[in-house]
C-alpha cells in the first residue's frame, strides 16, 4: 500500500499513568512529516441488558468537556489485566450488577488519527443485582432505559459517547431490534 508510514524518530514530551505524548518524524509518499501519538491504555465497555429490554447507563462528569456524559459503563484495562476482567470489573464497580452471560462484541478504535486506544465491548446479560462501588473520586449515578429509547437518543444528540452508540447500535442487531 502506498500510504504506508515509516518511523523516522520519536521523541516523547510526557509520560503519564494512563497515557504518554510522542512525535514521531516519519516517510509517506516520499516526504517527510509529524505525528502526534498520544499511547493510551485500552479500556473496556459494556452494555448491560436486563430480562426486561432495558440498558443500564451511567452519568458521569467527564472533566475534559465540564459536562455528565451518558455512557455505557467503562473502564481502563489495568497493566496484565484481561480485557474480559476488566470488563467484569468495571460492571460491578460502577452498577453494582453482575452477569452470566458477557458477549464480546469486538473492539473499536475512539480516536485512530492520534490515538492507540482500542475499547472492548460486551453485551451483558442474565443480570444479578448488588452494590456498586465506584473508585475514589469517581461519581457515577445508574439510569436504566429501554434499548429503543437509547437508540433514539443516540439520534437525538442525547447520547453522543462513542462506544456507547457503537455497543447500542451492535446490540440491538444481536438482538433483533
Amino acid at each position: 500500500m502506498d500510504g504506508i508510514e515509516k518511523t523516522l524518530s520519536s521523541k516523547y514530551h510526557f509520560k503519564g499513568k494512563i497515557m504518554n505524548l510522542r512525535e514521531d518524524q516519519v516517510e509517506v509518499l516520499g516526504r517527510k512529516t509529524t505525528r502526534e501519538v498520544c499511547e493510551h491504555c485500552d479500556g473496556v465497555a459494556v452494555l448491560p441488558i436486563t430480562d426486561d429490554g432495558e440498558v443500564i447507563l451511567v452519568s458521569q462528569y467527564r472533566y475534559p468537556f465540564g459536562l455528565e456524559i451518558l455512557e455505557a459503563p467503562a473502564g481502563k484495562v489495568e497493566p496484565g489485566e484481561p480485557h474480559f476482567d476488566c470488563g467484569v470489573r468495571e460492571l460491578s464497580e460502577e452498577t453494582g450488577y453482575s452477569a452470566d452471560d458477557m458477549q464480546y462484541l469486538g473492539f473499536v478504535y475512539p480516536s485512530p488519527g492520534c490515538m492507540t486506544e482500542r475499547i472492548h465491548l460486551y453485551l451483558a446479560r442474565s443480570l444479578h443485582e448488588g452494590e456498586s462501588h465506584p473508585d475514589e473520586g469517581e461519581v457515577v449515578q445508574v439510569r436504566k432505559y429501554k434499548l429503543s429509547d437509547a437508540l433514539k437518543m443516540c439520534d437525538e444528540g442525547k447520547i453522543d459517547d462513542a462506544k456507547t452508540a457503537v455497543l447500542l447500535l451492535r446490540a440491538a442487531r444481536i438482538l433483533g431490534i
